[in-house]
C-alpha cells in the first residue's frame, strides 16, 4: 500500500490537493476535517463535541481521532492505499498511526508538507469564511488555530526526515502546478 500524509496549515489547500492525488493514483481520500464537519452537521454526539473544541479553536484528542481513523480504514476494504488529510498533527498521532498501520503490515510511505505562510492563510481562511459561511474560520479563532499548528505540528517535520519520508512542497500558486509539484514528488517515489 502506499500511504501519503499531506499536512501544512489550515487554508493551505490540503483538502484540494488530496482529492486531486486520492483520484490520480487511486487511493482513499481521509480527512478529518470532512469527518468532523459531517458529524456537526448531522448533530451526532461526537458533533456536538467536535463544534465544541472547533469553536475554541483546539485540536480534537488523539484518542478519538484515532478510532475515527481505525474505523474509517475499517470501511474501505480493499486499496492501494490512503491520502491522510489533517492528520497526524503531532509526534503522538504520528506514532500512534504507525501502530495503527502495522497492525495491518502498512507503514506511512510518504509526507507531504504544503507551504504556505501565516497572513496568506489568514486571508484565504476570511476569504472562505465569507464563501461558505463557516462559523470556525473568525480571524481571532485562525491565529489561534496557526499558533496551535506552529506550536504542535513542526516537530512532525523532524519525526518524518530522520525517517527519510519527508518532503516540502510550495503550497502559494495555482492549484494546478501546486499539484504538478506534488505529483513530480510522488513519482519520484516510484509508485
Amino acid at each position: 500500500m502506499f500511504n501519503l500524509i499531506l499536512f501544512g496549515p489550515p487554508g493551505s489547500g490540503k483538502g484540494t490537493q488530496s482529492a486531486q492525488i486520492a483520484e490520480k493514483y487511486h487511493l482513499v481520500h481521509l480527512s478529518t476535517g470532512d469527518i468532523f464537519r459531517r458529524e456537526i452537521r448531522n448533530k451526532s454526539i461526537l458533533g456536538l463535541e467536535v463544534q465544541s473544541i472547533i469553536e475554541k479553536g483546539e485540536l480534537v484528542p488523539d484518542n478519538l481521532l484515532l478510532e475515527i481513523l481505525r474505523s474509517a480504514f475499517r470501511q474501505t476494504g480493499n486499496t492501494r492505499g490512503f491520502v491522510l488529510d489533517g492528520y497526524p498533527r503531532t509526534i503522538r498521532q504520528a506514532e500512534d498511526l504507525d501502530k495503527l498501520l502495522e497492525e495491518t503490515d502498512n507503514q506511512v510511505s510518504l509526507v507531504l508538507s504544503l507551504d504556505v505562510d501565516e497572513e496568506e492563510v489568514i486571508k484565504r481562511l476570511l476569504k472562505r469564511a465569507q464563501l461558505e459561511g463557516r462559523i470556525d474560520d473568525t480571524e481571532e479563532v485562525i491565529r489561534t488555530r496557526m499558533k496551535v499548528y506552529r506550536g504542535q505540528t513542526h516537530p512532525l517535520m523532524e519525526y518524518y526526515k530522520k525517517q527519510k519520508k519527508f518532503k516540502s512542497v510550495a503550497g502559494v500558486g495555482s492549484i494546478e502546478d501546486i499539484f504538478r509539484d506534488i505529483c513530480n514528488v510522488i513519482d519520484l517515489t516510484g509508485f
